[in-house]
């Protein structure tokens, strides 16, 4: 016994010193002595996939609805953090104007001609700022080297932000002008109407969740660009104002005032399947019958080509746990 205690404690202490310099090599390769900073511009198209629009056939999710037609430019600026080549924490502020439109829609004769015949629009102008994490797997199999010129780094992106929306709508009177104007306030579906207990106003402040891919590329050790494709789930099904269904015409004018210019506003609204048919009440759209997809909450997508310069650090990538080094 007191032989085996000496060789227990002997490989007890050599277990322990691998794992020291294990573990302080992990923390050596894996963070820089001083976090690394880049600021940047980032701009490219962005679009809307809500109720509106679409293509042919029954209206489906995602890219099957869409809207080639209707893509807009966001811009915005960002802020990163790199405690790692591994990983970017980013703070980002982005703006946009998002569109969709019925009158878009290709009449091929089947389901679609409802939607298409909807003839709604909307506007909608959004501000948002996120945070996000950058993490790029493949730097653990580059060679140990500090040049980042000319490396190529995938990464994806996961994150959380806060957006602000406002959708508009395109109201014609009756000399012929158009306006736009804010839907929100014109209670289109009969959101915060007594009439309607069960549909609550929605807030036009809300949470997202950015979720995406994309890959750098370093023209030196302090420029880089990357392409990136981020989507942005939501939880609100009224970005474009647009959820369940019809109600009565009749509601407005209790509402807004019979007669009111305000009740005439939202009536043309909440149904301007009636512009394509002057003083007629298509049966389709009805009190009651579907407006929206309410099963489906809207979402919107970027694709951004961000530019940045790296502020601080050593510029390499030093900072890397490479496999299958140990000390």
């Amino acid at each position: 016994m007191t032989q085996k205690l000496p060789n227990l404690v002997f490989r007890a202490c050599i277990i322990t010193a691998i794992s020291f310099f294990s573990v302080q090599s992990y923390g050596q390769y894996i963070f820089f002595d001083k976090p690394v900073y880049e600021i940047g511009i980032n701009v490219g198209p962005s679009n809307l996939l809500g109720d509106l629009g679409g293509r042919y056939g029954t209206g489906k999710t995602f890219l099957k609805d869409n809207n080639i037609q209707m893509t807009k430019l966001m811009k915005g600026a960002y802020l990163t953090i790199r405690p790692s080549e591994f990983l970017g924490i980013t703070l980002a502020a982005n703006f946009t104007t998002l569109e969709g439109a019925d009158s878009i829609i290709v009449d091929k004769g089947g389901p679609e001609v409802a939607r298409k015949n909807r003839n709604l629009s909307a506007r909608i102008p959004i501000q948002e700022v996120t945070l996000t994490g950058e993490i790029y797997p493949l730097v653990f199999l580059e060679n140990d080297d500090k040049d980042l010129y000319h490396k190529f780094r995938p990464y994806g992106v996961i994150g959380i932000g806060v957006f602000h929306f406002n959708p508009k709508g395109q109201y014609t009177a009756p000399n012929g002008t158009k306006t736009w104007v804010d839907l929100k306030p014109l209670r289109t579906e009969g959101q915060g109407m007594p009439q309607y207990p069960d549909k609550k106003e929605y807030s036009l402040t809300q949470i997202n969740i950015p979720y995406g891919v994309g890959i750098r590329y370093y023209f030196s050790d302090k420029v880089s660009a990357a392409f990136e494709i981020v989507n942005r789930k939501t939880f609100t099904d009224y970005i474009d104002d647009i959820g369940t269904e019809f109600i009565a015409d009749s509601d407005f004018d209790s509402y807004f005032g019979a007669g009111s210019q305000t009740a005439a506003i939202a009536k043309q609204m909440h149904n301007k399947a009636q512009l394509i048919s002057p003083g007629v009440r298509i049966p389709h759209y009805n009190e009651g019958n579907k407006r929206g997809t309410p099963t489906r909450n809207d979402s919107y997508y970027a694709a951004t080509i961000k530019v940045g310069i790296r502020l601080g650090g050593n510029g390499g990538s030093s900072g890397i746990l490479r496999c299958p080094m140990v000390f």
